[in-house]
C-alpha cells in the first residue's frame, strides 16, 4: 500500500531478498545473551582476561566481536551492537542467526525527570517507536514491549541483588539532537522516564524472532530541566560493570 509517509508501509512477508540466516551458520554459541553497550568495560574485561572472543561479524565499520563471559560456571555471550537502532538491529539479527534465543540488554539512558539519580536503574517496560527501524518488523503502531519473560527475570535478579529500580516506558529516537523541549514534555506526559536510541528496534526484531529479550539501563545525562545536565553519566565505571554482570544474571534466569 502508497502511504505518504513510506515508513508506514509494512511489509509482513518472512522472507526478505536476503535473510540472516541465508548466510550465517548456526554455531555453539551460547543461548543466552548479554547485549552491552559499553565499550570501555568490554577493553577492561578483555584485558583482564575475564571474557574471550569467539568470533566477529564483520561491518564497514570493521569487526564487531563475540565474546563469551563466564558466569558461575555457565557461559553467557557478550557482544556490543553498535550505537542507533539500524546498526544494532543488523547485529542483533546476526547474533540471533548464530543460534542465541535469551537477551538481555544494558546500557544508558537520558532521564526526563531530573529526580531520578545518575546510575538509578530503568527497566523499560515499553518504547515508543519514535525511531524508523521497528517499523521494518512490526506493523505501524505508538509502541512495542520488551519480553515479559525478560523483564520479570531483571525484576528478580534486581530483587534479590538488593538494587532499587523503576518500571518505566522508553522513548527510543533517532534524532539526537532534536529532543526539543516540547518533545521532551510530550514524552513525559506519556509515561517516559528514558530516552535512548536503541530499545524500540530491538524489542521490535525480538517479536519478529521469536526471541526474548529485555533491557536494563542506568540513568544517565538529565535532559527534564530547562538546562542540559551532562552528569558525566559516562565516566563512572563501576556503576557499567556492574551493569554487566546483573544483565548476565538475569539472562541465565530467564525461563
Amino acid at each position: 500500500m502508497i502511504h505518504d509517509a513510506p515508513i508506514l508501509e509494512y511489509d509482513p512477508t518472512r522472507q526478505a531478498l536476503i535473510n540472516p540466516d541465508s548466510h550465517i551458520t548456526p554455531t555453539d554459541l551460547p543461548e543466552h545473551c548479554v547485549i552491552c553497550f559499553f565499550q570501555d568495560i568490554l577493553d577492561q574485561l578483555e584485558e583482564q582476561g575475564a571474557i574471550r572472543q569467539l568470533g566477529s561479524h564483520r561491518s564497514e565499520m570493521g569487526h564487531h566481536p563475540i565474546y563469551e563471559l563466564p558466569v558461575g560456571g555457565q557461559a553467557v555471550a557478550l557482544v556490543h551492537p553498535g550505537v542507533g537502532a539500524p546498526l544494532a538491529a543488523f547485529l542483533f539479527e546476526m547474533i540471533i542467526a548464530m543460534g542465541c534465543t535469551k537477551f538481555v540488554a544494558c546500557g544508558g539512558a537520558g532521564v526526563l525527570d531530573s529526580g531520578i539519580a545518575m546510575g538509578h536503574l530503568l527497566i523499560p517496560t515499553t518504547a515508543i517507536r519514535d525511531e524508523g527501524t521497528s517499523y521494518h518488523y512490526l506493523p505501524p503502531g505508538r509502541e512495542v514491549a520488551a519480553s515479559p519473560n525478560g523483564v520479570a527475570a531483571i525484576e528478580r535478579t534486581l530483587q534479590r541483588a538488593g538494587v532499587e529500580y523503576l518500571l518505566t516506558k522508553a522513548w527510543t529516537t533517532d534524532g539526537y539532537f532534536r529532543e526539543t523541549p516540547d518533545r521532551i514534555s510530550q514524552r513525559k506526559s506519556e509515561g517516559c522516564l528514558a530516552v535512548e536510541m536503541e530499545a524500540a528496534a530491538l524489542f521490535a526484531v525480538a517479536q519478529f524472532r521469536h526471541v526474548d529479550l529485555a533491557q536494563i539501563l542506568y540513568g544517565g545525562d538529565d535532559v527534564g530541566g530547562l538546562v542540559w545536565d551532562h552528569r558525566d553519566w559516562d565516566k563512572d565505571q563501576s556503576i557499567r560493570e556492574q551493569l554487566i554482570w546483573l544483565a548476565a544474571a538475569a539472562c541465565l534466569d530467564m525461563e
